[in-house]
């Protein structure tokens, strides 16, 4: 059971910012800080591709609704990522069943990624920018930090994910009727695009009246 706390840990930063901790692991192996990161995420490629991926999360994540349109995207790669980094990290260690400690993963990461999503639709009814990029700056910034304590103090690290997870479904709970408007104008601005482009449609194939079409 010694890994179970790092998997949750990894499981939670996963679904928040998978590209993150796939990159933070990594560094943390390649340079000697632990050695509960299995070889295959201290891989040159694999940093740089998680590198890359992690700058252009960077950028869509503080551009509002490109969030929420990344984060749909990531509702089954955030998961897959957590249960992937949790089998790894319960095979390097051996103390827990790959299958099981895959299952911690992706279930924390599938739980943090909705609290994430659902607090990005609550802000983005807010008609300023700024929210989400402060926002996306603290999910960032409690990543790398938990990710960080966790290395160290496995159980201590859980606690406080536990405690973040748990606040997060509670805010989601309380948010729930702004991101029901958040569906909503969503649902309108695609009317209103459909209704122009019909619009636009028919206009197009109006007789123009100069009576040209007679010659």
């Amino acid at each position: 059971m010694s890994v179970l706390p790092l998997v949750f840990t990894s499981g939670w930063a996963s679904g928040i910012n998978a590209y993150a901790v796939v990159l933070l692991f990594g560094v943390f192996g390649a340079t000697g800080l632990t050695d509960e990161v299995p070889e295959s995420l201290q891989r040159t490629d694999v940093l740089v591709v998680a590198g890359v991926l992690f700058l252009c999360e960077a950028v869509a994540d503080k551009i509002p609704y490109v969030d929420s349109i990344w984060d749909s995207v990531h509702t089954v790669i955030r998961p897959v990522a957590g249960a992937v980094v949790g089998a790894l990290l319960a095979g390097q260690n051996g103390s827990l069943p790959e299958l099981a400690a895959g299952a911690v993963g992706g279930s924390t990461a599938l739980l943090s990624h909705f609290v994430k999503a659902g607090t990005r639709m609550a802000v983005n009814t807010s008609p300023e920018p700024f929210s989400n990029v402060a926002l996306s700056l603290a999910e960032d910034l409690g990543v790398a930090a938990i990710v960080t304590f966790a290395i160290f103090h496995p159980v201590a690290a859980a606690s406080v994910a536990a405690v973040l997870l748990a606040l997060g479904l509670a805010i989601l709970v309380f948010l729930a009727q702004r991101i029901r408007r958040f569906w909503r104008r969503r649902s309108q601005r695609r009317e209103e695009r459909q209704l122009a482009d019909a619009e636009a449609r028919a206009r197009a194939r109006a007789p123009s009246g100069d009576g040209s079409e007679h010659f």
